[in-house]
């Protein structure tokens, strides 16, 4: 590595060629001029290049020292970031946190000015994405997803758990074939959520004494929110989280047409590498999260079906399936 030239010479010269007067630099670094010039003198003869030329009425940089002013800058800016970080017991600078895109937008993306008021100093960044995240790769610090929290690598703290019911728009319940009792859903096509395991719809319509092998598809989709959409859109029912569409169910335009629901033992989960667990801008984004979720929990969507056939409402939770292998530091999205 190169010898690097004193540390106070450099800081003169960046002072000095950033207002391009010794004067006003000895003010900002409170010694006097003459001090300054000596230790332009003494940069110059060290790098063995003249680095301003001195006028009788101002002063220019030269080719050089336009060149360095420019790194010098840069670098002490650099490492004015890095001691305020430091200062801050690791507070301070960029978060970026990987959410599912429902989530993010029916319920983080809301309330996430809170988190920004409580922790200035910390720069959110979000993202919404249904792709597998590398988290080193990548620089995403931490994610949001919704699984069984068995990822190798990964610390996963559980942030709440849902249950799973069939929804539709009010129009097509009206316009569509009667719903009189749960085995009826198989008048409509069937919207899927590519998050989701076929055995979700499967337990639904096992529980409701159907068979899967009798349904019609309505077609995949990427998130819940865009199955939502289609639901609304009268393209068929949506099998998801009630609480994420609380909005829409209470305005009535999405229907819970039965109380039926399951439990897929699956939850979103706050999920991040192992080894960035402890940092402190990731814990109080962590401990937020659970806050908020504590003080303004999400509705468990439990409003009462349109057409209830169920004296309450009944829960199955399906045998888990063997979790499949995920590479270390990173985890497969969910579109929750």
């Amino acid at each position: 590595m190169a010898k690097l030239p004193p540390l106070n010479a450099l800081r003169a010269f960046e002072a000095a060629g950033r207002h391009l007067s010794f004067t006003r630099a000895a003010d900002e670094l409170a010694v006097t001029p003459t001090a300054i010039s000596h230790q332009i003198r003494l940069l110059e003869d060290t790098l063995g290049v003249k680095l301003f030329r001195r006028l009788p009425r101002r002063l220019l940089l030269t080719d050089q020292g336009q060149m360095l002013l420019l790194e010098a800058k840069d670098a002490f800016a650099r490492l004015a970031a890095a001691v305020s970080r430091v200062a801050l017991g690791g507070l301070s600078g960029p978060l970026t946190v990987s959410s599912t895109q429902t989530f993010a937008w029916r319920w983080l993306v809301p309330r996430l000015y809170r988190f920004q008021t409580a922790h200035p100093e910390i720069d959110m960044r979000l993202e919404g994405s249904q792709r597998a995240v590398d988290f080193h790769r990548e620089g995403v610090d931490a994610a949001i997803r919704y699984g069984r929290g068995d990822w190798p690598g990964l610390s996963a703290v559980k942030l709440f758990d849902e249950e799973l019911t069939p929804v539709l728009s009010r129009d097509l319940l009206s316009s569509g074939p009667k719903l009189e009792q749960p085995r009826d859903i198989l008048r409509y096509p069937l919207l899927h959520d590519s998050a989701f395991n076929a055995e979700d719809w499967q337990a639904w319509l096992t529980l409701a004494g159907v068979s899967m092998q009798d349904a019609r598809s309505g077609g995949v989709f990427d998130s819940s929110q865009m199955a939502v959409q289609a639901a609304l859109s009268g393209a068929g029912v949506a099998l998801v989280m009630p609480g994420l569409f609380a909005e829409d169910l209470t305005s009535g335009r999405l229907v819970r047409p039965f109380e039926l629901s399951i439990d897929p033992g699956r939850g979103h989960h706050f999920v991040c590498p192992e080894t960035n667990a402890g940092l402190p801008k990731i814990v109080a984004f962590r401990d937020w999260l659970l806050a908020e979720l504590k003080n303004d929990p999400i509705p468990r969507g439990k409003a009462e079906a349109v057409r209830p056939q169920m004296h309450e409402s009944q829960m199955l939770k399906p045998p888990a399936s063997k979790p499949q292998a995920s590479k270390p530091q990173a985890v497969k999205p969910a579109s929750r």
